[in-house]
C-alpha cells in the first residue's frame, strides 16, 4: 500500500514528511482538525484551515505535468511574460486549497460530495515563496428539502497570500449529513 494512504501517522504534516505532498507544495503548519456535521456550519463560522508555500521547483514539476504554460514552467520566458516571474498555475492553487478544506473544514464523518462550485477566482499570482493561508466561511446552510438527513452549505474558501491580499476564491456547496436527523 502506497506509505501515503497508510499508517498510524497520517496527519497532514506526517504525509508531509513522507514526501507525499512533494509535488503539490510544501506544508508550513497544521491547523485543527474538528469532526463538524451540518449542524456546526452556522453561516458566518471562520474556519482556518492552515497554510502552505510553494516553492520554484514545485511550481514547476506541477504545471509540467498538468498545465504547461510558459509561465508556469519556465522562469527565463515568465519574466518576459505578462506576469513579470514565474506564477504557480491556478489549478495547484485550487488542489492545495482543497486538501486543506479535505483536512479541516470538511469532515469525513460527515461530507457526502459537493454539486459543484458557482465561482472560481484567482486576483493575485502566486509566485514561488509565497505563504498561503487557507480560511473557509460559511455563507449559507440550508437542510435538504428532499433528503432530511442532510443539509446543504455554501461556503467561500479564500487563499490569502503573506501581504493579506487574496490570491484565489471560490464559492462552494457541499453536501453534510446531519448529526440528529431526527432533531
Amino acid at each position: 500500500m502506497d506509505s501515503c494512504l497508510s499508517g498510524a501517522l497520517n496527519s497532514p504534516r506526517a504525509r508531509a514528511g513522507r514526501g507525499c505532498w512533494a509535488i503539490l507544495g510544501t506544508v508550513t503548519d497544521d491547523a485543527e482538525r474538528v469532526a463538524r456535521y451540518f449542524e456546526d456550519y452556522s453561516p458566518g463560522l471562520v474556519v482556518d484551515c492552515g497554510s502552505f508555500t510553494l516553492s520554484e521547483a514545485e511550481i514547476i514539476a506541477f504545471a509540467r505535468q498538468y498545465d504547461p504554460q510558459p509561465f508556469h514552467v519556465d522562469p527565463v520566458a515568465a519574466k518576459a511574460g505578462p506576469f513579470g516571474g514565474l506564477i504557480a498555475s491556478g489549478w495547484h492553487t485550487t488542489a492545495m486549497m482543497m486538501r486543506h478544506l479535505v483536512d479541516y473544514y470538511v469532515s469525513p464523518e460527515s461530507s457526502i460530495g459537493s454539486p459543484g462550485v458557482d465561482d472560481i477566482r484567482w486576483p493575485r499570482p502566486v509566485r514561488p515563496g509565497d505563504r498561503l493561508r487557507v480560511r473557509a466561511t460559511v455563507a449559507e446552510a440550508r437542510r435538504s428539502a428532499s433528503k432530511p438527513d442532510r443539509g446543504i452549505i455554501k461556503s467561500l474558501a479564500e487563499l490569502i497570500n503573506q501581504d493579506g491580499d487574496v490570491a484565489m476564491k471560490v464559492t462552494a456547496n457541499n453536501f453534510i449529513l446531519l448529526r440528529d436527523p431526527a432533531a
